[in-house]
Parts: C-alpha cells; sequence; structure tokens
C-alpha cells in the first residue's frame, strides 16, 4: 500500500484520507499565516479530512483556547471550500480547565455540549459539523498515559452513556452535526455506546480517536477487535509520538524550536524504557534507508484498524516527510524488524 487512500468513516458512506491534518499547535506554536500555508498544502495534495478541538491550542490555556477552531474556519471561509473538506472537532471531557466553560469543572452532560458545539460553529464559521467526538470520557479513567499504576476502579460518577447520545441525537436533528465520534475512550466505553445506540435508536459511534504509534500499540489488545467487528475505525493521533519517534529526544535532547523544548509535556515518552526502544526503532529506519518519521507515520497508516492517520507539523520540512511516508513499502521484512522491537520492548509509553 502506498498513497494516499481515501477509507470509509464507519458506515456513513463518507470516505475520508488515510491521512488527516492535525491542528492542535494552530495558534501558539504555529501562528496563523503559517497555519494557512499548512493547511494549502494539504488540501493540495489530496487531504480532505482536518481535525480540530475546542480545547486547542495545546498546551492548553485559556489566552489561545479557540484559537485552531478560529484559524482553520476562516481559511475554510475565505477559500471557500467547506463542501469538499469532512471537518471533525470535539467537545472537551471531565477536567478542572474551568475557563472552557464560564467558570465551575468540565463535564460531558447535555447543557455543557449543547454550550460548546454553539461555540465550535461561531469559532468554525459553519453551520455544521461532521465528525463531533467526545474528547476523553464523563467517567474518571486513566488518560493520556498519565497513570502507569494500570487500572484502578472508580466510583460511578458521569453522565449515562444514554443521557449523551439524546443530547447528540437533538444536535444530529438540528442539522448541525451530521456524525459522532469517540476519543482516548476504553473497550469498555466503546462498547457501551455502540450497544446503547442500538438498543435505543440512537447515534452509533463511527470512529474513535486514540493514541497509537510504535511506543503504543495499547490499541491492539481489545480496540482493534472493537475497530474492526463494530466500524468504529481508528483516527490514530500522535503517530510520531510527539516527535519522540524521530530520535532528537535521544540522551535527553531538547532541539531548539520543538515541542519539547517550548512546553515540555513529554512525561508520556520519558518512561524508564522509552529511549532503548525508541533507539531500536530510529535504527531500522537508518537500516532500511527511510527516514525515523516515515517510518514511524507507514506503520500508522498501514494498519487496518486505521482509518486515518492524524498528523501535525510545525514546518513545511516536517510536512515533507509525512507526505514522503506514503511512499514506503511496507514489507514483511521491515514489519518482522518492528515487531521484534515490540517483543523486547513492548508499549514502554502507554
Amino acid at each position: 500500500m502506498t498513497g494516499l487512500e481515501f477509507r470509509p468513516l464507519g458506515r456513513t458512506g463518507i470516505k475520508v484520507s488515510s491521512l488527516c491534518l492535525g491542528t492542535m499547535m494552530y495558534g501558539d506554536q504555529m501562528n496563523e499565516t503559517d497555519a494557512r500555508a499548512q493547511m494549502d498544502v494539504a488540501s493540495e495534495r489530496g487531504i480532505n479530512f482536518f481535525d480540530t478541538a475546542e480545547l486547542y491550542t495545546v498546551p492548553p490555556k485559556p489566552e489561545t483556547q479557540g484559537n485552531s477552531e478560529r484559524y482553520v474556519g476562516q481559511w475554510i471561509k475565505d477559500k471557500g471550500v467547506r463542501d469538499k473538506l469532512i471537518l471533525a472537532t470535539k467537545v472537551a471531557g471531565r477536567s478542572r480547565l474551568d475557563y472552557l466553560r464560564d467558570g465551575g469543572p468540565v463535564r460531558v452532560s447535555p447543557a455543557q455540549i449543547k454550550f460548546a458545539i454553539e461555540r465550535s460553529l461561531k469559532n468554525l464559521q459553519t453551520d455544521y459539523i461532521d465528525l463531533y467526538q467526545i474528547h476523553w470520557p464523563d467517567r474518571l479513567v486513566p488518560v493520556f498515559g498519565a497513570d502507569l499504576g494500570r487500572y484502578r476502579h472508580y466510583p460511578e460518577d458521569y453522565e449515562s452513556y444514554q443521557s449523551i447520545l439524546e443530547t447528540l441525537e437533538e444536535l444530529r436533528k438540528s442539522g448541525k452535526v451530521r456524525h459522532f465520534g469517540l476519543s482516548n475512550e476504553t473497550s469498555y466505553g466503546t462498547m457501551k455506546f455502540v450497544q446503547t445506540a442500538e438498543q435505543q435508536n440512537l447515534p452509533r459511534m463511527v470512529s474513535i480517536q486514540n493514541c497509537y504509534n510504535l511506543v503504543n500499540r495499547t490499541f491492539e489488545y481489545g480496540l482493534a477487535e472493537v475497530a474492526m467487528a463494530e466500524q468504529v475505525g481508528l483516527l490514530a493521533y500522535s503517530p510520531i509520538a510527539q516527535g519522540a519517534l524521530t530520535g532528537k529526544y535521544l540522551d535527553g535532547g531538547k532541539p531548539k524550536g520543538s515541542r519539547g523544548e517550548m512546553f515540555g509535556r513529554l512525561d508520556r515518552y520519558e518512561t524508564p524504557s522509552a529511549d532503548v526502544a525508541i533507539r531500536a526503532y530510529v535504527e531500522v529506519a537508518q537500516k532500511f534507508g527511510i527516514d525515523p518519521a516515515a517510518l514511524a507515520m507507514q506503520f500508522v497508516t498501514t494498519r487496518d484498524w486505521v482509518t486515518s492517520n492524524i498528523f501535525g507539523a510545525n514546518s513545511m520540512a516536517q510536512l515533507e516527510v509525512i507526505f514522503d511516508s506514503l511512499e514506503v513499502k511496507w514489507t514483511d521484512e521491515l514489519n518482522k524488524a518492528v515487531n521484534e522491537i515490540h517483543a523486547k520492548w513492548p508499549n514502554p509509553c502507554p
């Protein structure tokens, strides 16, 4: 498999490009001029799928919240391409980011979903969202690799699956959203949403946006089966592990202008066995004559359960590597090489 593909988004009848432009850096690390240039190139190269969120830019802070949606919305309006794009955004999950809701904790509740969608529609200067995603659950579950102590069961204090889906159905009937997806969700949560939707004739989730890369293949244990069997395909984020799989952060490196140097926030990729595994993947890439970032990208893009691979790039040079990855032929030999490393150091950065 080489070249950009167009794959089914769940059971919607919509086809999205196998690469998706992620925009979480827009508004801080990337200014509007550079963001617009990147969207130009992505569109010219055939990408029809853009992903943003009410939370973005990242790292999240009040003064830049919503910048990503605003940049994307203005570009779409100026270019007149709304009907040519599949536009995805997200409502934030349970958190203490009080500024997102004019005070008070963030919850995935009917009232907050309705508030968030109106703001996103305004920011994006559009009447409808193609894919509206729950950024992370209302349930208390470990997310973003923050809890390496593994699973523990939390009290059942969360909005019901049915209540959330009934609210999403209101949005669908109003014409404000076409389809819905999950993000940072578990196998259990995904199946509960699917089961409840089918039992109550409510909107069925069409995708799940979770972290997936060479050093975090936890999606393969349970969720990949769900994705394939239930046609809730993976929209994979962080395919290059926030840049770590390029090798640039090995031995504590923090190149000037990198996210690691500007913001830190690399904890997920600084676990005890991260460096040794990442170094091994970089060496495999070098052995096969492939850019390490391109290797990491094409590993994700070629998995059967991946609908689209969401990438971020902060320069045109990085963007070219992303597109070059599509020409990497994923051979049996290459697959064996990365699986041998995975067997030695499985999921060092879950």
